[in-house]
């Protein structure tokens, strides 16, 4: 999976995850393997990961229902 850096000034996971990250989540939900990939190096350019899990939204629902 890649994609070229857009115009900006910051590097999109990063943007996205401070955005996720300012509202101090236990977990960020995704429903794609590239924003599940975007998110989990946003979480790690932040320290987060002992902290905080990208999970997809497949994996909690799994999780919920003990499947």
């Amino acid at each position: 999976m890649f994609k070229e850096a857009e115009k900006g000034n910051k590097e999109v996971n990063v943007e996205r995850t401070e955005e996720a990250l300012g509202l101090s989540p236990d977990i960020i939900a995704v429903g794609c393997p590239f924003c599940n990939t975007m998110m989990t190096y946003g979480v790690k350019h932040f320290n987060k990961e002992q902290s905080v899990k990208v999970m997809d939204v497949a994996e909690i629902i799994v999780q919920a229902a003990d499947l």
